[in-house]
C-alpha cells in the first residue's frame, strides 16, 4: 500500500468488534481514525502546519495531516488534523454514575403527582451567576419546552418560575425561599476557566448556610454538566445535553416521594 494517511496494512486492524478494546472507528473497525481541532497563537504558515502535526503527534496521534488550517487573525490559526491512535478502551470495565428514573410523559407526570405528592410541585429555575444565556433553562422551563417536548409550565401539577439569567445565587436562594419551592433547576452554559464549578459551589454553600439545602431538589444542567459531576458537587442529580423536561420532572417528583417516604 502506499505511504502516509493509507499506509496501515489490513494486518494492523481487526474488522471485529471487541468490547474490551475499542478503538476510534472512521472507515474500518478498529483503524483508530481520528478528527482533531483547536487554535495555536502563530501565524498560518508552513511552519505553524508542521508544528500542529508536531503536537498531534504528542497526543498520540499516527501519521497526522493537517486538512484544514484557517488564519483568525495575523497571530492565531486554527487547525483541524486527522490521523489514527493506537489506544483503546476496555468498554466492559467502565462503571458510570448515571440517574437511574424512567422517564414518563407530561400527563403521567401530572399523575403522579397527584397519586403521591397530592398538590402542585414548585419548581424555580435559573441561569445563575454571570450566566447570560437561556436557551438551557428556557427549553426546560418555558411551555413551548424544545423539540417536542413540552416545558414545566405547561404542566398541570407543576407550578414553575424561570427567573431568567444572570440571577445571582444569593437573589436564586431568596427567591426560592419565598415561593417555598421543592425544586430548584440551574443552568450553566459559560463554562470558561471552569467558573460554572465554582458557581455550583458556591449555590450550595449557600443553600446549606440557610439550612434548606435538605428540603429542596437541587438539579443543575448544562453542556459540560453530567450526572457524576453534579454529585460530586452535592446536587441530586446533573442533566446535560439531550435531556428534556419529562427527564426533569420525573426525577424531581420521584426523588420527593422518596425522601416522603423516608421521614
Amino acid at each position: 500500500m502506499s505511504s502516509g494517511l493509507y499506509s496501515m496494512d489490513k494486518k494492523d486492524f481487526d474488522k471485529k468488534l471487541n468490547l474490551k478494546k475499542i478503538k476510534p472507528y472512521g472507515d474500518t473497525m478498529n483503524d483508530g481514525k481520528v478528527q482533531i481541532s483547536f487554535t495555536l497563537p502563530v501565524e498560518d504558515t508552513e511552519k505553524s502546519i508542521e508544528a500542529a502535526k508536531i503536537l498531534a503527534k504528542k497526543m498520540g496521534v499516527e501519521e497526522p495531516n493537517v486538512v484544514c488550517h484557517k488564519k483568525l487573525d495575523d497571530s492565531f490559526t486554527f487547525y483541524v488534523v486527522y490521523g489514527s491512535v493506537k489506544y483503546d478502551v476496555d468498554y466492559t470495565n467502565i462503571i458510570t454514575q448515571t440517574i437511574d428514573v424512567d422517564t414518563m410523559s407530561m400527563e403521567e407526570v401530572n399523575d403522579y403527582i397527584k397519586d403521591n405528592i397530592k398538590r402542585k410541585v414548585v419548581v424555580v429555575g435559573a441561569s445563575t451567576g454571570t450566566d447570560a444565556h437561556t436557551v438551557g433553562i428556557d427549553a426546560i422551563m418555558n411551555m413551548k419546552g424544545y423539540a417536542g417536548h413540552y416545558g414545566l409550565e405547561r404542566y398541570e401539577m407543576i407550578d414553575a418560575y424561570n427567573l431568567g439569567s444572570q440571577v445571582e445565587n444569593e437573589d436564586f436562594v431568596k427567591r426560592a425561599i419565598e415561593l417555598k419551592a421543592d425544586v430548584l433547576l440551574v443552568s450553566q452554559t459559560v463554562t470558561q476557566k471552569n467558573i460554572h464549578i465554582k458557581n455550583l459551589i458556591n449555590l450550595v454553600e449557600i443553600l446549606e448556610a440557610e439550612l434548606i439545602r435538605d428540603k429542596v431538589i437541587l438539579i443543575c444542567g448544562g453542556a459540560r454538566i453530567n450526572h457524576e459531576l453534579a454529585k460530586e458537587l452535592g446536587y441530586d442529580a446533573g442533566f446535560g445535553p439531550g435531556k428534556f423536561a419529562d427527564d426533569v420532572a420525573s426525577f424531581a417528583v420521584t426523588e420527593m416521594v422518596k425522601r416522603i417516604t423516608v421521614r
